[in-house]
């Protein structure tokens, strides 16, 4: 559900939890997280690879992911493209013309967060009734 929202977001290209896409490239016995209970009693992994999500079910441990938002499409350098004749052109930005949603990802993405979380917490509650 938290990929689903954030990639909701506008200009968002990328979701990762934990090790996410670096994981790919581990092989299992190195990626796994390795389960232990703690001197308090409490179950607990070794390392957090899984970002606390595995299966898209929480495994208790601190929920750690990434968004990765698309660079800005209006750009001050000239570039080459075609025009509607297919003919090469060149194509030089002369100010800002599109939207930017940068300054603002971390609230935006925090906001998305907790709607999603709150969301799961009232569904939860639901289900108890």
């Amino acid at each position: 559900m938290l990929g689903h929202a954030l990639l909701s977001i506008n200009a968002v290209k990328g979701f990762e939890f934990g090790s996410g896409f670096a994981g790919t490239r581990l092989p299992g016995s190195a990626h796994n997280d390795q389960f232990y209970t703690d001197e308090t009693g409490r179950v607990r992994t070794r390392t957090n690879h899984s970002g606390g999500s595995q299966g898209g079910i929480s495994n208790g441990q601190d929920v750690h992911f990434r968004v990765a938002f698309k660079p800005v499409a209006t750009i001050l350098q000239t570039q080459q493209t075609i025009n509607q004749q297919g003919q090469t052109v060149e194509l030089a930005g002369r100010g800002r013309h599109d939207a930017c949603v940068l300054p603002r990802a971390v609230p935006i993405v925090e906001a998305m967060t907790q709607l999603v979380l709150a969301d799961l917490l009232l569904r939860a509650r639901a289900n108890r009734l």
